[in-house]
């Protein structure tokens, strides 16, 4: 009896260390994924671009005439105010062409006054003649004659009338000349650069080709960041979006910033392997004091936000090949691609066709194919690349061990 009572005993146990194992085996089998419940949660979008900071402000001033600088006062870093005298060009050769246009006019006018007394002459001879030619006292041919001669030295008086006149613009002409001899600042600021040294030759610019740049002058009391933000990103960033900028040389300090352009046409690019970009300048409200046009600045330009939306991990999103039922043929133009995930349910996995909105540091908005509460694959990523569908998948608790080390370790 007790041999048979062991027997039972042996057996009984012999059934649960194999259906354990049999439950093990099962729990073993199918693919490890890590898995996330589709949620609500306040959602924040943003672009983020790379740029320099420059003033909102600022005058470049250019030669436009060319000699040598006879003088130069100011350096870079000096603050200056509009009308303060900069730097003189050599005005010795522009001096001495005033002075020739001042005795070009000198005679023109003399000229001037000879026509013009020529004409008065001429009027009382004429206005004589047709006194005489009415009274009979003088022949018809000498009455065209005293015309003819009135009529030339008019002509001759309006000519000397325009050539002092032309004299006179030529004048001016020399003195604007004279005047580009001096630079003066064209506005209150801070000099921010200076490309040209004592006794160097300014050079002017030629048809379509700019002068050389002598001085920039910056008004850095408003100062924005011009940023290039790329082509996947342009057409969500609007004029008035709110931004936070980062400077390198100022670190641990974000700045408050405002999108005041938006570039309507790409950045040039130096070769065609560059991605396209385009020029959008955020003004910085609250710069420091000691700031520099040219330093390296980043900002995060936040572009739309939402609460309480509908998100799912951001790698849980793919995108798969829509493939034609057979029979059928895909219209020309029709979408070639779906956004979707893969839903984890009852061990096995099903794509879900989804519309997404805004995108956040880690979430992405669901507008359709979701409802919330269910459980989408997140990764690894290798895995979630070459599902089918109706695999057989399990958790991978290993990874939620690991984080929960990580965050007694913080």
């Amino acid at each position: 009896m007790k041999r048979k009572q062991l027997w039972i005993l042996g057996g009984g146990l012999a059934a649960v260390l194999i259906g354990g194992l049999s439950v093990a085996g099962m729990q073993d089998k199918g693919l490890p994924v890590q898995i996330a419940t589709v949620g609500r949660e306040n959602l924040q979008s943003k672009v983020s671009a790379n740029g320099k900071v420059q003033a909102v402000t600022k005058a470049d001033i250019s030669a436009n005439v060319m000699g040598q600088v006879t003088r130069l006062v100011v350096k870079e870093g000096d603050r200056v105010s509009k009308g303060q005298f900069l730097m003189e060009i050599d005005p010795r050769s522009a001096r001495a062409n005033a002075d020739a246009m001042q005795a070009s006019l000198q005679a023109a006018l003399s000229d001037l006054t000879s026509a013009t007394a020529n004409l008065a002459q001429a009027k009382a001879d004429f206005e004589r003649a047709k006194a005489n030619r009415a009274a009979g006292i003088i022949a018809a041919a000498e009455f065209e004659r005293a015309k003819t001669a009135f009529e030339t030295t008019q002509a001759a008086q309006e000519t000397s009338r325009r050539r002092s006149d032309q004299a006179k613009a030529t004048l001016a002409q020399s003195h604007v000349g004279l005047g580009y001899a001096t630079i003066s600042a064209p506005m209150d600021g801070v000099v921010t650069a200076r490309r040209i040294e004592l006794g160097e030759t300014a050079v002017p610019g030629i048809q379509n080709q700019p002068g050389t740049v002598l001085l920039t002058i910056s008004d850095m009391s408003k100062v924005e960041a011009e940023m290039e933000v790329d082509e996947a990103s342009i057409p969500t960033v609007k004029l008035a979006q709110k931004a936070q900028v980062r400077i390198d040389a100022y670190p641990n300090q974000t700045f408050d910033g405002e999108v005041t352009e938006v570039g309507g046409s790409p950045i040039l690019k130096a070769n065609v392997n560059e991605a396209i970009k385009f020029k959008v300048k955020v003004w910085i409200k609250n710069p420091p004091l000691t700031i520099k046009p040219g330093l390296s600045a980043q900002a995060d330009i936040y572009t739309g936000n939402r609460d309480q939306a509908l998100a799912i991990p951001i790698q849980s999103l793919v995108t798969r090949e829509i493939k034609a039922k057979p029979g059928e043929t895909l219209k020309p133009g029709a979408p070639r691609d779906e956004e979707g995930v893969w839903l984890f349910e009852g061990g096995k996995t099903r794509f879900v066709p989804v519309k997404t909105g805004l995108l956040g540091d880690l979430n992405v908005e669901v507008l359709s194919g979701l409802k919330g509460g269910e459980t989408v694959i997140t990764g690894p990523f290798r895995t979630l690349r070459d599902l089918k569908g109706g695999e057989l998948v399990r958790e991978d608790k290993s990874k939620k061990k690991d984080d929960k080390k990580e965050e007694k370790k913080g």
